[in-house]
C-alpha cells in the first residue's frame, strides 16, 4: 500500500493523472493549467501528514466548514458548489483512493460557530483534512476581529489535543470582491487570519488573492460578467476554486513525501 501512495505521490508532483485513474481523471489533470493559472506564490502548501497518511491507506475524509460560498451556490446548481467539486477533483486525481467530502455551515455562520461545529463533527467523521471557509460574515458585520483569531487558536489547540497530527486545518479567507473592499475593512481581517495561521502553525489558502488575480487579468470576474454569463462565470468560479484548493492540498502531501 505504501509503495503504490508513493507512486501517486510521484504522479502528482509531476502533475500527471494518479495511476490508474479514469479517463475522466486523466481529462480532469490535462484540462488546462492546474488550478486555473493561480499565482504560484499563492499555491504553496506546508507539509499536510494527515492527508499524506490518508492517502497512503487510500481513503482521504474532508471536513469543509464554512458561510454562505461553501454551503450554496447562488443559481448554480449544487454539483457547482466547490466542495463538491473538490471531491470530484481530488477523487480523479487520487483514485484508486477514496475521497469523501462533507460539508457543515451555513449563510451567516461566524468563525465562533464554526469552531462549535468542528468541535461537535471532528469526533464524528474523524477527518484527514479541515477546510475552513471565514472572514467573511466577521467582515460584513464589523465584529470583533480577536473573536475570529481566538476561535481559530482554541480550534486548533482542540484538534491537536485529541487528533495529534491525524486531521490538518487550512483555513481559507474571504473571496475577493470589489464591493467588499469598498464596505467593509476586509484586510484587518485578512492580517488577523494571517496572523492565527501563524501563531498556530495551521495554513491559510489565500483565495481573495487568487480571486483577485484572476479578476485583474481578466480570467474570472464575476462582479463584471455580464447579467447572461453570470451564471455559466459564477459555476467557473466554484470549479476553478476547487482546482485551485487541490492543487494546494496535494502540493502539502508531496513536501510531505521529501
Amino acid at each position: 500500500m505504501r509503495r503504490a501512495a508513493l507512486t501517486l505521490l510521484s504522479a502528482l508532483a509531476l502533475g500527471l493523472a494518479a495511476p490508474g485513474a479514469s479517463g475522466l481523471g486523466v481529462r480532469a489533470a490535462q484540462a488546462g493549467p492546474p488550478g486555473c493559472g493561480a499565482p504560484a506564490e499563492a499555491m504553496e502548501a506546508s507539509v499536510l501528514p494527515g492527508t499524506f497518511a490518508a492517502i497512503a491507506r487510500g481513503a482521504l475524509v474532508v471536513l469543509v466548514v464554512g458561510s454562505a460560498s461553501s454551503e450554496a451556490a447562488g443559481t448554480a446548481p449544487t454539483a457547482a458548489r466547490w466542495p463538491e467539486r473538490l471531491e470530484t477533483v481530488l477523487r480523479a486525481r487520487l483514485a484508486p483512493a477514496s475521497v469523501q467530502v462533507v460539508v457543515h455551515g451555513g449563510r451567516g455562520t461566524t468563525a465562533a460557530d464554526h469552531a462549535q461545529i468542528i468541535a461537535d463533527q471532528a469526533p464524528r467523521l474523524r477527518p484527514h483534512l479541515i477546510v475552513w471557509q471565514t472572514g467573511t460574515v466577521e467582515a460584513t458585520r464589523s465584529l470583533p476581529v480577536q473573536e475570529l483569531s481566538d476561535a481559530v487558536q482554541a480550534t486548533v489547540a482542540r484538534l491537536r489535543a485529541t487528533r495529534g497530527e491525524q486531521t490538518d486545518l487550512v483555513l481559507m479567507d474571504p473571496q475577493f470582491s470589489r464591493f467588499l473592499r469598498a464596505n467593509a475593512d476586509v484586510e484587518l481581517y485578512r492580517d488577523q487570519m494571517r496572523m492565527a495561521a501563524a501563531a498556530t502553525g495551521t495554513q491559510l489558502f489565500s483565495r481573495w488573492a487568487i480571486m483577485k488575480h484572476w479578476a485583474e487579468t481578466d480570467r474570472l470576474d464575476l462582479e463584471r460578467a455580464p447579467r447572461e454569463r453570470r451564471a455559466a462565470v459564477f459555476g467557473e468560479l466554484h470549479d476553478c476554486v476547487a482546482r485551485a484548493l487541490a492543487e494546494f492540498v496535494l502540493d502539502g502531501t508531496v513536501r510531505h513525501r521529501r
